[in-house]
C-alpha cells in the first residue's frame, strides 16, 4: 500500500485536484534519506510520500496551514514548464495533463 499527495485546487463538491509525482529535495534531507534509505528520494508518487512521511493520517489536512504546507517560491520560467502524457494510467494516456519543468533531474520517470 502506497500513499498519493493530491492538491485539491477548488471548493468542496468541485472534483478537482493534482497528483504531486515528485519534487525537488531541498530541507530535510537527512531525515528523508532515514525514511526512504534508497535514491530517488522523492522521485514517483509512493517515494515522495515516504520521504515526506506522508500517511493516511493527513487525509484531509490544509496545504496552506496544516502540518504539510505548499508554499510560494520561485517561479520558473514559463518556457521552461513542459507538458506530455500522462504516466501510469490505461486510459487517456495521451491528455497532456502532466506539466513538470523541462531537463528537472527531479521528475519522476515514465516507465
Amino acid at each position: 500500500m502506497h500513499w498519493c499527495l493530491n492538491a485539491v485546487t477548488e471548493p468542496q463538491d468541485f472534483p478537482a485536484a493534482v497528483l504531486i509525482r515528485a519534487l525537488e529535495p531541498i530541507v530535510g534531507l537527512e531525515t528523508m534519506h532515514r525514511r526512504r534509505g534508497a535514491e530517488p528520494l522523492c522521485g514517483g508518487p509512493a517515494r515522495l510520500c515516504q520521504a515526506l512521511g506522508i500517511t493516511g493520517d493527513l487525509n484531509g489536512a490544509s496545504l496552506q496551514d496544516g502540518p504539510l504546507r505548499i508554499v510560494e517560491g520561485s517561479k520558473p520560467k514559463r518556457t521552461a514548464i513542459v507538458s506530455g502524457p500522462r504516466i501510469g494510467i490505461s486510459q487517456a494516456t495521451d491528455w497532456p495533463l502532466r506539466f513538470y519543468i523541462k531537463d528537472s533531474p527531479w521528475v519522476s520517470a515514465a516507465r
